[in-house]
């Protein structure tokens, strides 16, 4: 075997570790967690930590999905983020098709501005978000967590899109045209079905943002009836002790329809993030 081949088996075996070692750093917190979810309040904080429970129960499950409206909860983020996804995306690819296709005076200007959205941290903006969603009329809604998450997802998602759009060929455009579609026609039939790997990565996207975000959520939502998701597992958290058991058990129902939308979605995700990054 030369030393050539030799340093090259070495790379191999040396990347594989190093990538199961990674693997296994970001696995083991979801593994205890789903542990846990099994595991009375007596046996969470045992030490050494034990990843198989013993003995395992089904009672912080029962717990969750029977007592304090959590299912009712769970309701109201799958109707919150599934609706600010589809506008989201919906208003980002129509903003992008825009800036990737049409010419017209300060289209660069626009898009930088739109760009701005990026550079602000979000939490610099709950105060004044607040302030128009009081005026607005939209304090303790499901609309004012609609009109806010798709506000804040516009940016990332025309960025992504816009450089997707970009790299599909300018002609067909120019023979859709030449048969007689319209800009939107062309933006429908064509574009949209074409770009399917950007498509996917700004949904996965967007909806992880949206599912799992807490903070605007607790600002503006006071009513029980309103409630998240986000804000339903804080319930199990006391002012003397936490029921880690329940809070685990309600993170792992959380998580499934997170998993679901990517792994309905995941084979399109890597394509699309490099190219809306790379190109446009």
């Amino acid at each position: 075997m030369s030393a050539l081949h030799r340093t090259r088996t070495a790379g191999t075996v040396l990347r594989h570790v190093l990538l199961i070692v990674g693997a296994l750093i970001m696995l083991t917190p979801f593994v205890y967690m789903v542990s846990t979810s099994f595991k009375s309040q007596a046996y969470v904080l045992t030490i050494p930590p034990q990843f198989v429970p013993n003995p395992a129960t089904l009672d912080n499950y029962v717990q969750v999905l029977t007592t304090q409206n959590f299912a009712a909860y769970f309701m109201n983020s799958v109707v919150v983020a599934l609706t600010s996804t589809v506008i989201s995306v919906l208003i980002s690819s129509m903003m992008a098709y825009a800036f990737a296709r049409f010419r017209f005076p300060g289209r660069e200007l626009l898009f930088r501005l739109v760009l701005v959205g990026l550079m602000v941290p979000a939490m610099m903006l709950i105060i004044p978000q607040f302030i128009l969603a009081k005026q607005l009329g939209l304090i303790d809604s499901l609309q004012g967590l609609i009109v806010f998450y798709v506000a804040a997802s516009v940016s990332l998602n025309t960025f992504l899109l816009r450089g997707f759009f970009a790299s599909i060929p300018g002609e067909l455009d120019d023979a859709m045209q030449v048969d007689g579609a319209n800009a939107w026609t062309r933006y429908w039939r064509l574009v949209m079905p074409l770009s399917t790997p950007a498509l996917a990565t700004t949904t996965i996207f967007t909806f992880l943002a949206t599912w799992d975000e807490f903070a605007w959520a607790l600002t503006i939502i006071n009513d029980p009836a309103k409630r998240t998701l986000p804000l339903a597992i804080q319930l199990f958290q006391g002012q003397n002790a936490t029921q880690w058991g329940l809070v685990f058990a309600a993170s792992v129902v959380a998580v499934l329809p997170v998993i679901v939308v990517f792994l309905i979605f995941q084979k399109y995700f890597v394509q699309g993030l490099t190219t809306g990054a790379v190109k446009g």
